[in-house]
């Protein structure tokens, strides 16, 4: 009897569906890759990139004139700073072209030529004022003492994981279940499944639960090449970390069922994908803070699923909080699920 039980669940065809999309993804090569090699490799080509290093000394010009041989002298005595000595015209292209930060002009007042926008020219103006300042006798009113920090956790590699991990569950979720549903449809497969015994919903739930199993390999990877290479710290609960970023690979491959229920042909899919990738992966704190946007648009920008998810990650990880901490973004997570699951099984066509 408990044997006949088994091979009936065994038989059953939310497992069957399931095992049919794990052997498929594990017998493509490619697929295996994206979903575990190339998280990977962006990480350690942006660890690398955005490695801790000593500061670059900011590039100045200085118009050559009688008379400014002094401030000349006293800028290169700083290791923090290059100097370049050209005329009027040169150093005015140099700035143009971004191959300084800052020109130093001739005359009194002593003027300042710089970009405001561009966050370089503004350290190279507030650099080169003060140490030609001081080189002219000035004292400060009240001594300071600087104490710089560099500890796990602060660094850029250290925001930046959570946000490889959260845009990867993104991206496998709504390529993986979007683009392989139409491709699907596209050559027939759909149609011929409808003659076997399974619902629409044993269907689609088969695409979720592989997302679910991509994850046990996704997850360990990237944080444990974090932790090895880079000393990426996990402060908070690994659980709680395991369970956010399994909620949010159900969230991304539901909305991959919505965006794939209807589309017709890959290339209308294609766009559909990158028409919700795009947006949340500029404004979802991926690669730099969300909170660099406006304040107008933070309500819609807290409200999309990678930014929860990301939030929430990115929280556990660096400042160790518990589940009480992101429940709002668990709620946003749960909401959209449920939403875009519930709709891609009422809209969804089988040609």
């Amino acid at each position: 009897m408990t044997q006949l039980k088994r091979t009936t669940e065994r038989q059953h065809p939310l497992w069957q569906l399931t095992l049919m999309r794990w052997r498929i993804f594990a017998r493509e090569p490619a697929a295996v890759f994206w979903t575990y090699g190339f998280p990977l490799a962006l990480a350690l080509a942006l660890g690398i990139a955005f490695r801790n290093r000593p500061p670059e000394a900011v590039e100045v010009a200085i118009q050559a004139s009688p008379g400014a041989e002094a401030w000349r002298d006293a800028l290169t005595k700083s290791p923090a700073m290059h100097v370049r000595w050209l005329d009027a015209r040169e150093a005015h292209e140099a700035l143009r072209v971004g191959k300084v930060s800052l020109v130093i002009g001739v005359g009194q007042p002593r003027t300042y030529e710089f970009d405001p926008t561009r966050p370089e020219s503004r350290i190279a103006r507030a650099l080169v004022d003060d140490a030609l300042q001081r080189a002219e006798g000035r004292t400060d009113a009240t001594p300071v003492k600087d104490q710089l920090v560099t500890e796990p956790g602060s660094r850029y590699i250290d925001f930046l994981i959570p946000g490889l991990l959260g845009f990867n569950l993104m991206s496998s979720g709504l390529w993986g279940v979007g683009f392989v549903l139409v491709e699907m449809r596209v050559r027939k497969l759909i149609k011929r499944m409808t003659a076997t015994p399974m619902s629409r919903a044993h269907f689609l739930l088969s695409f979720v639960l592989v997302r679910g199993l991509f994850l046990l390999g996704e997850l360990p990877l990237l944080l444990a090449f974090a932790y090895w290479v880079f000393d990426v710290p996990i402060r908070g609960s690994l659980l709680l970390i395991v369970a956010l970023s399994t909620l949010g690979s159900l969230v991304f491959a539901g909305l991959g069922l919505l965006v794939g229920s209807r589309a017709q042909t890959t290339h209308t899919v294609a766009g559909l994908v990158n028409l919700v990738t795009l947006p949340m992966a500029i404004c979802s704190g991926v690669f730099f803070s969300a909170a660099r946007f406006p304040e107008v648009f933070q309500p819609l920008i807290r409200a999309l699923p990678l930014t929860a998810l990301i939030e929430a990650v990115r929280a556990v990880m660096l400042d160790g909080v518990g589940p009480a901490a992101v429940a709002r973004q668990i709620t946003i997570m749960l909401v959209w699920g449920a939403v875009s699951f519930g709709v891609a099984l009422r809209v969804f066509r089988w040609q």
